[in-house]
């Protein structure tokens, strides 16, 4: 280590009085962590291994690596494994966020990892000057329903999940039932009934985000249970529990998916015109990148998507199957995770995936298949 070189003034972790420029302690943790890819890590783990002084020293690196997409996070106790990008850093610092303007200290736009109810990590995207976790929360305290809309798999339900906390989710199908939304009656042990409210119920009451996953599955006239509750009356009523009035709490609001080319999914304009902010949500190649997915494999969905929008395929691996692929490779290698994906195509379309598979790999590949005995 060159003692001449100048200290780095984006770490703002403690360092050590003894000589040892800034920087030091970060790059001690990155490095442990490189050295393990496979391994998750709590902090008190990382903390031994090092000889660090300072748990809360490490818990700062192992929180700023995080914060640049260099290691995932999880709670419940907090644990850190290092992404491929975290790798290829090969511990370098992560560059300081820039702090344009007053509101940009404040925190506002800045693509920090958030939470999913899960524990998983979502890492928010740019939209309309800020990030779409941002806009999303801004639009609900303007009631300003949206409908987001794009390929199964490209992180339509994470989003919402990593904006609202407080989520409640219908998941439409074409046999979705008013019931669904609005509840109905269980039986009891003892031979009676007891009406169980629905999701639609329970967040206007509560003043929750309700999210219609998949909403253009559903029949029209179920979806019409939604109106009512969506515009400026903000009250339904229950027709099979007495009539029952609902009012809507301030929070209250409706948010709604939609896979178009599904097979079945029908966006309707009234439907359409319920929502007034329309975004699409695409796959996020950069991001599949940072979270360790290897590069051939990004490029071939890369070429597959753009079949898919110019009508040669009817399907494309999206972030959820990349995420996977880095998934399966971590567990049985490239060779295994590359005949799965191929695996993962629909009939129609597996030769013109394999193709671009075996283009982008430069090998042979075939769908993950049990071979003969030993």
């Amino acid at each position: 280590m060159d003692p001449a070189t100048p200290p780095d003034p984006s770490d703002p972790t403690p360092q050590p009085a003894d000589g040892r420029r800034p920087g030091y302690l970060y790059r001690q943790v990155a490095a442990h962590l490189a050295a393990h890819p496979d391994q998750v890590f709590k902090v008190a783990e990382v903390t031994a291994a090092i000889a660090a002084p300072s748990t809360g020293a490490v818990f700062e690196a192992l929180k700023k690596m995080a914060a640049a997409g260099y290691a995932t996070h999880t709670t419940g106790p907090h644990r850190f494994q290092i992404t491929q990008a975290g790798v290829d850093a090969a511990g370098a610092m992560p560059p300081p966020a820039p702090r344009t303007s007053r509101q940009g200290r404040r925190g506002a736009g800045r693509r920090q990892p958030v939470t999913r109810p899960n524990g998983d990590l979502y890492f928010p995207r740019k939209l309309a000057g800020a990030t779409d976790v941002d806009v999303l929360r801004r639009l609900r305290e303007k009631r300003i329903p949206v409908l987001l809309y794009g390929p199964p798999g490209t992180g339509k339900t994470a989003l919402v999940e990593a904006a609202f906390p407080d989520l409640l989710t219908v998941a439409g199908t074409g046999d979705t039932v008013v019931e669904d939304f609005l509840g109905n009656f269980i039986p009891l042990p003892d031979g009676g009934f007891e009406f169980v409210y629905g999701p639609l119920v329970a967040a206007m009451r509560e003043g929750r985000a309700l999210l219609v996953d998949d909403a253009t599955l559903i029949p029209p006239k179920v979806l019409a249970v939604l109106y009512p509750a969506m515009d400026g009356r903000r009250v339904i009523t229950i027709p099979g529990y007495r009539n029952e009035r609902v009012d809507a709490a301030d929070g209250f609001y409706v948010i709604a998916g939609h896979n178009p080319g599904v097979h079945g999914a029908i966006l309707t304009e009234a439907l359409a015109s319920r929502f007034d902010v329309h975004i699409e949500v695409t796959t996020d190649w950069d991001l599949a990148r940072h979270l360790g997915v290897p590069s051939p494999a990004v490029a071939a969905a890369v070429a597959l998507n753009d079949d898919l929008a110019a009508g040669r395929v009817s399907w494309a691996p999206q972030l959820r199957e990349l995420l996977g692929f880095a998934r399966v490779r971590k567990t049985l290698g490239l060779p295994a995770a590359a005949a799965n994906l191929a695996g993962r195509a629909p009939e129609e379309d597996r030769e013109q995936v394999l193709a671009a598979l075996r283009q982008h790999f430069g090998t042979e590949i075939a769908p993950l298949t049990l071979g003969k005995q030993r």
